[in-house]
């Protein structure tokens, strides 16, 4: 344990303990009124990070190379899962997407361990076909199949958040590996179609869409939860209205201890809150790209990045959502938001990267 990256468990056990702080910050008065227990969020949250906490110091005991080894195997895993998930009587339905596994009185998002079983299947990928990655047809489309794959079973729940994270994330990952830039020009054209493709046979992802471009045209309906966001972080100013103190969690926002944590975190911190915010995750991300480089194998090169730039591209998607740089996508801000699955998803990219850097 001497060798691992110390500043990385630091920094990630700050972030999860005070995502823990502002959950009962942003849920209390809320969960008194439904639940009568003001604590009831941060139980389960308290209970996911304990958890968490465990399996990120198990697996950063563990060589990351087996991953390597087993890499078919857990894709398979979560492919059955995502298929498993769209049965009636087996997943559930929260939020009009059938997502979920029920457990008892929690729930399991197995789109969210698809990220991490697509990240270490492409990171072998990428190492075993490396001198292939410049041919599109034999080094690319078989990996762009397999991702498209997992794409259409996630839109099928529909999770349009976590399948952009996603793909955003293994693109990224392609990309590093040295595969021409037109590629990505034509598939950005490609995936621009698709998206209106998708937005034009779901009605509500278009009315998104125009509460994005006009929240106010239906301050009551589609554009009723960025504009509460946006109420929520002009008052902040530059120290905030103080802790406890936010307006917008008191039945005004929509269950902010979610999505939207980040506005409860810029009314209550102001501008010194997202600061602080941003310099979490770029110095965790700093961090974990110094691992990635001092990595001697190229399958932990690309793992660390993977799953580092995974977090950091949720986040940045998370922040442009809230502050109404884009249309309302349902991603969580890791570490920081209420969801037993993302927090647990996040712990375990951070125990794979210790150990990657245990073994620098």
């Amino acid at each position: 344990m001497k060798k691992i990256d110390k500043k990385i468990i630091f920094i990630v056990i700050i972030m999860a303990l005070f995502g823990i702080v502002m959950i009962y910050s942003a849920s209390s008065i809320w969960a008194e009124y439904r639940y009568q227990d003001a604590f009831k969020f941060v139980k389960a949250q308290s209970i996911f990070f304990i958890l968490g906490l465990f399996i990120m110091f198990f697996l950063a005991k563990i060589d990351y190379k087996i991953y390597s080894k087993k890499a078919n195997m857990i894709l398979f895993v979560c492919f059955l899962l995502l298929v498993l998930v769209l049965i009636p009587g087996i997943g559930s339905i929260r939020n009009g997407s059938r997502s979920w596994f029920g457990l008892g009185g929690f729930g399991i998002q197995p789109s969210e361990f698809a990220k991490i079983g697509l990240i270490i299947y492409v990171a072998k990928y990428l190492e075993k076909n490396n001198r292939i990655m410049q041919d599109i047809k034999k080094g690319v489309l078989p990996l762009i199949l397999v991702i498209g794959v997992f794409f259409l079973l996630i839109m099928l729940e529909p999770d349009f958040g976590t399948a952009m994270v996603i793909v955003l994330t293994l693109v990224i990952m392609i990309f590093i590996s040295g595969v021409k830039l037109s590629f990505f020009v034509k598939v950005g054209l490609l995936g621009l179609l698709g998206i209106v493709i998708l937005i034009i046979i779901a009605p509500y992802r278009m009315m998104r869409i125009v509460a994005f471009l006009n929240p106010w045209s239906d301050p009551l309906g589609s554009g009723y939860q960025i504009i509460q966001s946006l109420y929520a972080i002009g008052p902040g100013g530059i120290l905030g209205q103080g802790f406890l103190k936010s307006r917008q969690k008191q039945f005004y926002l929509p269950e902010p201890q979610t999505d939207f944590i980040f506005s409860i975190i810029s009314e209550e911190f102001g501008f010194l809150g997202i600061l602080i915010i941003a310099f979490f995750f770029a110095y965790l991300y700093y961090r974990i790209i110094k691992t990635s480089l001092k990595s001697p194998s190229l399958f932990g090169k690309y793992l660390a990045f993977g799953l580092g730039t995974g977090i950091i591209v949720q986040a940045l998607l998370n922040i442009a959502v809230v502050i109404g740089l884009l249309p309302v996508t349902g991603v969580t801000l890791p570490f920081f938001s209420y969801g037993g699955s993302s927090l647990l998803v996040s712990l375990i990219s951070m125990g794979i990267i210790l150990n990657i850097s245990k073994n620098n």
